[in-house]
């Protein structure tokens, strides 16, 4: 047993949310209880003490997308002509990328991704991997690494026709195979979804191959659903139906089914989303970067459909996102007032419950029975702070390298910004080592 206290602590919990002091006291990987500081440590005198130091205290971060295998494209040069539209950037970047990546390159990328998102005060990650030349075994090389680093991560194999048939069904049986292994109540660490690219890049013929693959198993899919309107124009093309109206006829939707982006939907695609209970992941960076248009996130929350926030491989920094999410509507619609209140509920509220779908327990949040996932973040308010501000100093005064301790299911994992046990040093050496290697290898082809 040990507390974290005399700190201010945000607990994400409805009926305590703040204390000026407060104290989290954790026992095995659980919260058993919170409260004010002295209070807490009469009552648990021979508990060990962890002093937050008038710090921030708050439960971890969820980033329910991310791309760990684009971690490699940091500062790698680009050879080929700029992009004109969204598929330019994945044939010309992205699919070059993925093509390239060997397992000990997947193996590093996600030891790196893992560290800097520790780094960044993320303790769960939901994970969307590609590595057509390596598929086999690549979900049980990042599980791997997630176990080597001490992160609570969710992962899938992006199934695509763009590589051939085998392939594809390689990326099926990686994805069936790493299910059936994780998705069991035996540890609360590791789970496996089914990924798909998106529908742009799959046939009839392979839908339902990979819906045939799922039968028997408690998984969703996490798919890329409307990022462009590329993914759109060609689902109307090809099949005269809008890109969740597709999906939805193969019975992918649903309630542990993440569509990411939707951004091109219809006002009865939100119906069917709404009305099958799928999970939606807003990434504002990422579109932005990517110039595919402005998700259409506070009409989604609006109907009731629980949208997320990601990063989409974008950064590891899900402060960063909050950030961004809070303007890119104010923006777009040319109104100030907008964002205010949907931005912390997609990451506080709405990620917690994605998580749920596939975790036990609690998570992302500070009260009795919850996972002990719990950040400390260096921020000394210049002005009051308290129950009914903290969204507000969270997005205007932190940031993800504010945070030096990182605790995941009651491991400290990270203490003054150096993760425990973990030669960071070493490992960021190699992983220069693989990009060079893999960037060489790209300038040759």
């Amino acid at each position: 047993m040990f507390l974290i206290g005399n700190g201010r602590l945000i607990t994400q919990e409805e009926m305590n949310p703040f204390y000026h002091n407060g104290t989290v006291v954790v026992e095995g990987n659980e919260v058993i209880e919170t409260g004010e500081t002295q209070t807490m440590k009469e009552k648990y005198p021979d508990a060990e003490f962890i002093d937050a130091k008038g710090q921030l205290i708050m439960p971890g971060m969820i980033n329910t997308h991310h791309h760990i295998y684009s971690a490699f494209a940091r500062g790698m040069a680009s050879t080929g002509p700029a992009p004109k539209n969204f598929v330019d950037i994945l044939e010309n970047m992205w699919w070059k990328v993925d093509k390239n990546l060997k397992l000990e390159d997947v193996k590093y990328s996600a030891l790196t991704t893992y560290i800097e998102s520790i780094k960044n005060g993320v303790t769960t990650i939901f994970d969307h991997h590609a590595s057509p030349m390596a598929a086999k075994d690549s979900l049980f090389t990042i599980a791997d690494a997630a176990k080597e680093i001490g992160i609570r991560t969710c992962l899938c194999y992006e199934v695509s026709d763009r590589d051939g048939i085998d392939i594809l069904e390689e990326g099926i049986k990686e994805n069936t195979d790493f299910i059936k292994y994780y998705n069991t109540k035996n540890q609360n660490m590791i789970k496996g979804m089914f990924g798909m690219h998106a529908s742009f890049t799959l046939s009839s013929e392979s839908l339902h191959k990979c819906v045939k693959s799922m039968e028997g198993l408690d998984a969703g899919y996490h798919v890329h659903t409307a990022e462009a309107i590329d993914d759109l124009e060609d689902s109307l093309t090809k099949y005269n139906k809008r890109v969740v109206e597709r999906l939805d006829e193969y019975g992918i939707l649903g309630e542990k089914t993440i569509a990411v982006h939707c951004i091109h939907v219809d006002d009865n695609e939100m119906n069917i989303l709404k009305n099958n209970g799928t999970q939606v992941v807003h990434n504002p960076e990422s579109n932005m970067g990517n110039a595919v248009g402005c998700s259409p996130a506070l009409e989604l929350l609006e109907k009731g459909i629980n949208v997320g926030l990601g990063t989409d491989g974008y950064t590891n920094d899900m402060f960063e996102s909050m950030k961004v999410a809070n303007i890119i509507h104010k923006h777009v619609k040319s109104n100030p007032s907008v964002a205010w209140g949907e931005t912390p509920q997609m990451l506080f509220e709405n990620n917690r419950k994605i998580v749920a779908k596939y975790f036990d327990g609690n998570i992302g949040v500070l009260k009795k029975g919850a996972m002990a996932d719990i950040i400390i973040a260096d921020y000394n308010p210049l002005t009051p702070m308290n129950e009914t501000n903290y969204s507000s100093h969270i997005l205007f005064g932190l940031m993800g390298r504010s945070v030096n301790t990182t605790i995941i299911d009651g491991k400290i994992i990270m203490k003054d910004r150096k993760l425990v046990g973990i030669n960071e040093n070493e490992i960021f050496e190699r992983s220069r080592e693989h990009a060079k290697k893999m960037w060489n290898k790209m300038q040759l082809k």
